[in-house]
């Protein structure tokens, strides 16, 4: 399989990709990928002899149409006004995906279908994820050119504003994901016990798990990702051995690293990744989730985001803009300064695009190293980079290597819309490097280290951005929200977000691509997803929890007992049971979002949340008392 074609680069031209394409007649089939404002993905098969025939119409958008039932642009794409074309996009890299399940019989090689990223174009405009960050780099590229040339002289840099010809934007996503046996469960208590015990965080793995990571590693590979690692992460249990000698009840959890991208094209790996990870995995007989939360009380998957800025000048060179000319006596330049506090000032409104889902809120809880407040670390020192890994935003820096300055967003999980949480950081990321061009660096980490409640040039008054301390630890909740911001508890409150921050939202649409129409839609989409989930999913797993708490018939029944049954009963009934004068929680939030009551469904998920989590500690400790 040495010479399968995994990858047609980008910007290949239209008579070249035909020659590749027929001289590999295993790729049968052509599948268009546009992401619409949820994240999700198109796929479909198209015969390559039509793709060869129609090649100018399917980068023109004439060959492929898709409508708005098909995909998520809500009150863009309508049932009224549904067509949607698709062109192609020629400037990322194309990849095939092979089916090692299905052979071609003339070449005895897996089909392959050539998946090339689009977009997705509404009355002549383009309304999808990519065509959003497409666009909005090409304004902040612009806007800074044009930023530096007015103030060359840049506190921090080692090359003047007025050589660069070139922005490039540079990010990356590290995956992270649970892998099990299908249908079959393992302790979450005892998974837990392990955790705390950090008895799996980069131990040795075995079986048919080991077997699918290498793979995986070795495949990606062939794309020309460049994994860097592939390592076990802090959750999981170890296996069981059955008598053929087969590892059961495996349920670990893994995480995948590679390198760095265009912006764009890191968005567009991602989905390859999860994809080719998903597959190998069940070929070996295992079971991939990459839910953010997808068993509570355990760690989730995270998918720490990385966001850099480059300069390339007339010579070729690249130049981090956010490294110091002097890392040992600073810790970024202007620009680098800049840049943070605009990623930290317009979170509030970044926020809404990272956490969409419930599964993605769950997640994001004290305790699980999973970032909860709107606070960065810089180091104690600029000799000594900061690890602090219970803060939003990390500054990533190497002394001896300017080049890796970047920052890195850890509150992203696998299924976040990496597209476009990168338009609106960047975008917030310029607003942030306006207001600090013309300011020394000593300044702005004055800025950057303020107080709550001491007044700046850019940041809010009242609150505090920067600490070196443990998050968690060494502040209450009270202190936490106070100084860093209250978070969003339920998806209703996060989007309210987007109504609550009008300004905030006119910096991070500045640049016309992420306007207001597309904002609203991937609001509307998301809050849609909310109160279907909760009626269809959430609830009704819920009813599950409270039916299996039941009373225990024993023997030997103690005042303890009685009084923990009593309790369990009362929360059971209030959770779940009505009666002609009074609604069960469960009926109240039912009733409030079919009214369109938001609000008042979003305290009650958060009421349900917390009874629900007595209920099961109350109902652990009753049955543990039972003998």
């Amino acid at each position: 399989m040495a010479d399968l074609l995994y990858t047609i680069k980008a910007n290949t031209p239209k008579d070249e990709v035909i020659r590749q394409l027929r001289e590999h007649p295993e790729i049968k089939f052509v599948s268009l990928v546009g992401i619409d404002l949820a994240g999700n993905d198109t796929d479909e098969k198209i015969p390559v002899r039509l793709f060869i025939k129609d090649i100018d119409d399917f980068y023109a958008g004439r060959a492929v149409q898709t409508d708005g039932s098909s995909v998520v642009l809500p009150g863009i794409a309508t049932l009224n006004n549904a067509k949607v074309d698709m062109p192609v996009d020629p400037s990322v890299n194309w990849f095939v995906d092979y089916n090692f399940e299905n052979y071609d019989n003339e070449t005895n090689r897996p089909v392959g279908t050539l998946r090339i990223p689009g977009f997705l174009i509404h009355e002549g405009k383009r309304v999808d994820s990519r065509a959003v960050l497409t666009d909005t780099l090409i304004h902040v590229k612009r806007e800074l050119i044009n930023l530096f040339r007015k103030h060359p002289a840049i506190d921090g840099l080692s090359v003047s504003g007025s050589e660069v010809v070139d922005i490039v934007f540079t990010s990356a996503t590290e995956l992270e994901f649970w892998v099990k046996t299908p249908l079959e469960e393992a302790s979450v208590e005892e998974m837990s016990a392990s955790q705390v015990m950090q008895e799996q965080y980069w131990e040795r793995t075995h079986g048919a798990v080991r077997c699918a990571l290498e793979q995986s590693i070795v495949e990606l590979d062939k794309y020309g990702f460049n994994v860097e690692m592939g390592h076990k992460e802090v959750g999981g249990l170890k296996a069981q051995i059955d008598e053929s000698g087969h590892l059961t009840h495996v349920c670990e959890q893994l995480e995948i690293d590679w390198r760095f991208a265009d912006a764009v094209q890191a968005a567009d790996n991602e989905i390859v990744v999860r994809t080719v990870v998903k597959e190998i995995f069940r070929a070996n007989g295992l079971e991939v989730t990459f839910k953010a939360k997808p068993m509570i009380g355990l760690a989730g998957n995270g998918e720490h985001t990385h966001i850099g800025l480059a300069a390339k000048t007339a010579d070729g060179k690249l130049h981090n803009l956010f490294a110091a000319q002097n890392p040992a006596e600073d810790y970024m330049s202007a620009v680098g300064y800049g840049a943070l506090m605009g990623l930290l000032k317009f979170y509030e409104v970044i926020n809404p695009f990272v956490s969409a889902t419930n599964d993605s809120l769950n997640r994001l809880k004290p305790g699980f190293e999973a970032p909860v407040c709107i606070v960065t670390s810089l180091g104690h020192t600029p000799q000594i980079p900061s690890r602090n890994r219970t803060i939003l935003v990390s500054l990533i820096r190497d002394l001896q290597n300017p080049m890796a300055t970047r920052f890195e967003l850890r509150s992203c999980n696998p299924y976040t819309n990496i597209y476009l949480v990168l338009a609106a950081s960047y975008t917030a990321i310029l607003d942030g490097v306006k207001a600090a061009i013309t300011h020394k660096t000593s300044e702005l980490l004055a800025e950057l280290s303020k107080d709550a409640g001491q007044a700046g040039f850019y940041l809010e008054t009242e609150r505090a951005y920067r600490t070196e301390q443990d998050v968690f630890e060494d502040f209450t909740e009270e202190e936490r929200n106070r100084l860093f911001g209250k978070p969003p508890a339920t998806v209703w409150e996060n989007m309210e977000a987007l109504s609550k921050y009008p300004d905030k939202v006119a910096v991070i649409s500045s640049g016309g691509a992420l306007q207001e129409r597309i904002i609203n839609a991937f609001r509307e989409g998301a809050l849609l997803r909310w109160k279907t989930e909760l009626i269809s999913r959430i609830l009704p797993e819920l009813r599950e929890v409270v039916r299996k708490a039941k009373k225990i018939d024993a023997d030997f029944v103690t005042d303890l007992d009685a009084y923990n049954w009593n309790k369990i009963f009362l929360l059971r009934a209030a959770l779940a049971k009505d009666s002609i004068d009074e609604k069960s929680l469960f009926t109240q939030l039912i009733t409030a979002l079919n009214a369109g009551e938001y609000e008042r469904a979003s305290s009650l998920q958060v009421e349900i949340y917390a009874k629900i989590a007595e209920l099961k500690a109350l109902y652990d400790a009753y049955e543990k008392n039972i003998i």
